[in-house]
């Protein structure tokens, strides 16, 4: 897979708030790519702020980055893994949910030792 190029914090914070009144709930669900949009830029930028290939973020069917130093995996699938939903990682990475509560509830599944790790670097901004 080819490099993405920089996500800007302007573009990340432009993509976010196109979608902040639903990731409050106060809103109906905007258009896929708006949604996709803020999804990819959020975990890009996580990307960039926690470099590394040891754990593996997903976010079905909008993007899977690596993130975290650690030991690089290349094949199969990884031993690290935190995957949920949409709406449930851009509330986690604006503030408007708690990572950890999250994760007890169901609605982050992580595997892997490391996993959990994602969350010390969340949030990535606040839409409050």
């Amino acid at each position: 897979m080819p490099p993405h190029k920089e996500v800007s914090p302007a573009e990340v914070r432009d993509a976010v708030l196109a979608v902040g009144e639903w990731i409050k709930g106060e809103a109906d669900k905007p258009a896929r790519a708006q949604i996709a949009a803020a999804v990819r830029t959020t975990a890009r930028t996580l990307g960039q702020n926690a470099p590394g290939s040891s754990v593996e973020v997903r976010v079905p069917p909008f993007v899977a980055v690596q993130c975290i130093v650690g030991p690089r995996h290349t094949r199969g699938t990884p031993p690290n893994v935190v995957e949920t939903d949409a709406l449930t990682w851009l509330q986690v990475v604006t503030g408007t949910r708690d990572f950890a509560e999250a994760l007890a509830d169901g609605s982050i599944d992580a595997s892997g030792s490391r996993a959990a790790e994602v969350g010390r670097w969340l949030p990535l901004l606040s839409i409050r």
